[in-house]
């Protein structure tokens, strides 16, 4: 998705680095947070980014949105601070046990045998991997491959055995009093009486235990607990892999452990954020500056949820539409409850459309403010010929799922386009008609115009026979001039009246732009099939 700041003449960056620093686009007010952080001055290591997974699913679209943000707010950093090293740590928790047989999968019986063993100790029922989280992280990997990301891969269980985290786990140990008292208020009297920072990995069974620790010993690095099968006493070292955090410790660990700088979360997490930051503290540690982002709503307003299916997948988006499309949607009003169905689609890929379309005649100020630098990380690559909406229309009378037909309205309207050799616009034809296919023809319904929508159509009619080369802008204003004679108060009414009686819609493109692309031929025809038959 990223073209980058190599595009920009030197003197356009420089005017971009200029007003970067006062900037109100929200990753650049996200970027100065970390400006702030360190005002004597950056560590060598430079600044780091993190998002997290549990790998137990795959990735979905919202892990898009999470990596999209977070890769905005680097970039925008990037352009603050030029030089300064910056890295993107996807972290996955492959280290949690397997608490119940996720449905769908093969080998269920297989999977069933492991329950409780880290995702990484469980067989991979796909039979292609050493574990099922090696699976997923391989999925998850891939996934972000496939959109470009740049970022640095980490596994819990690699972190954890190799003794990354050792030096942390020690000071969980040491401070294991002050930081079960953070999280015991969260509790319910049940779990408040078992509550402990670690879950020991049973030697037995490799089991993660969710058990009570019956001694521990700072000095000496170990805890003690009962094999809830045997009643054995066992003790172990909290490191190399002995134990693994409860997740919201674990999370504080994390961000102390790799030196955090900055990580988003959804509002759902906004308490979890709080805790895991008092307990970073107490680590001694800084927890990373963030920023919480709403969650997605369904068409009918109520939130996704991946159980009861009502959200749309991320393969589903780009059936219809390229990345970018998502990766706009993304940007806008990341603090806004946002509906996230099918049908914000089409509106996505015009934004895109209209960002884009200004972008080389912005000053900037207002270029540092257009998502498409957000999407890009610099100036758009070309657009094509016609917005979405447009082609959509197109596709609408057309009349065949056809995409070299489709390519020919093209070329008559703008000849310079290459609808076979410009793989972009070849995509776009395709994610038109696959649209139109799933979810713009089953709506369509033209109706027959009125007494007055019909004399004004035939007006427009005879005026298209005159006039066959009009160009676009001719059209719209012969269309107003007509809707004005006929008395349409107000004028949009007589634009809807052509959109329901020629389109089938309420609502449509810009009807000269439209006419010049379809043909005047193909409108006339059009036409005719909506005037009533003359009187014998």
């Amino acid at each position: 998705m990223e073209t980058g700041l190599a595009a920009l003449r030197e003197e356009e960056l420089a005017a971009l680095r200029a007003e970067a620093p006062t900037n109100k686009a929200w990753p650049f007010e996200e970027a100065r947070k970390l400006v702030a952080r360190y005002p004597e001055g950056f560590p060598a290591e430079g600044v780091v980014f993190e998002t997290g997974y549990g790998p137990s699913g795959l990735p979905h679209i919202g892990t898009f949105g999470e990596v999209v943000r977070t890769t905005m707010v680097r970039r925008a950093f990037e352009l603050l601070c030029p030089g300064v090293p910056t890295r993107l740590i996807a972290f996955s928790d492959d280290m949690d046990g397997m608490r119940k047989v996720p449905p769908g999968l093969p080998n269920q019986e297989l999977l069933a045998a492991h329950l409780d063993r880290p995702l990484t100790d469980v067989p991979d029922p796909f039979g292609t991997h050493a574990s099922f989280g090696a699976h997923n992280n391989a999925r998850l990997r891939a996934f972000l491959d496939r959109f470009g990301f740049d970022y640095q891969f980490l596994s819990a269980t690699d972190c954890y055995r190799s003794g990354r985290f050792d030096a942390v786990l020690l000071r969980i140990l040491a401070a294991y009093d002050e930081v079960r008292e953070v999280v015991l208020p969260t509790l319910g009297p049940e779990r408040r009486a078992t509550y402990a920072p670690f879950l020991p990995l049973c030697p037995r069974t490799g089991r993660v235990l969710q058990v009570p620790l019956l001694d521990r010993d700072p000095e000496a690095g170990t805890v003690t607990w009962a094999d809830p099968e045997t009643g054995e006493r066992v003790t172990r070292p909290v490191t190399g892999g002995n134990v693994k955090c409860q997740w919201k410790v674990d999370w504080a660990m994390r961000w102390v452990a790799l030196g955090v700088d900055y990580e988003m979360a959804g509002k759902d997490l906004i308490d979890s954020v709080t805790l895991s930051s008092r307990i970073a503290r107490i680590l001694g540690g800084r927890p990373p500056e963030g920023f919480t982002y709403e969650l997605f709503l369904d068409e009918h307003g109520a939130k996704i949820s991946k159980t009861k299916g009502n959200g749309l997948t991320i393969e589903e988006w780009l059936a219809y539409a390229p990345p970018e499309s998502l990766a706009l949607y993304m940007y806008q009003q990341p603090r806004a409850a946002k509906k996230l169905h099918a049908g914000v689609i089409p509106r996505a890929m015009d934004d895109y459309f209209q960002f884009a379309s200004v972008w080389a005649t912005q000053p900037a100020k207002e270029r540092l403010g257009n998502p498409v630098f957000h999407v890009h990380h610099g100036p758009p690559p070309p657009l094509p010929p016609v917005s979405f909406s447009l082609l959509l229309n197109l596709v609408s009378v057309a009349g065949q799922a056809n995409p070299h037909l489709i390519g020919e309205y093209l070329q008559r309207y703008a000849p310079e386009c290459d609808p076979v050799g410009d793989p972009k616009l070849a995509a776009m034809i395709e994610h038109a008609l696959a649209f139109h296919r799933d979810h713009v023809a089953p709506t369509l319904r033209r109706r027959a115009p009125d007494r007055r929508e019909a004399e004004a159509l035939a007006e427009l009619d005879r005026w298209l026979e005159a006039n066959p080369e009009a160009p676009a802008e001719a059209i719209q204003n012969e269309i107003y001039e007509i809707g004005k004679r006929h008395g349409f108060q107000p004028l949009r009414a007589w634009f809807q009246a052509l959109y329901e009686v020629l389109l089938g819609r309420s609502e449509g493109p810009r009807m000269g732009t439209f006419i010049a692309l379809f043909g005047t031929a193909n409108i006339r025809r059009l036409i005719a099939e909506a005037l009533p038959e003359p009187a014998a």
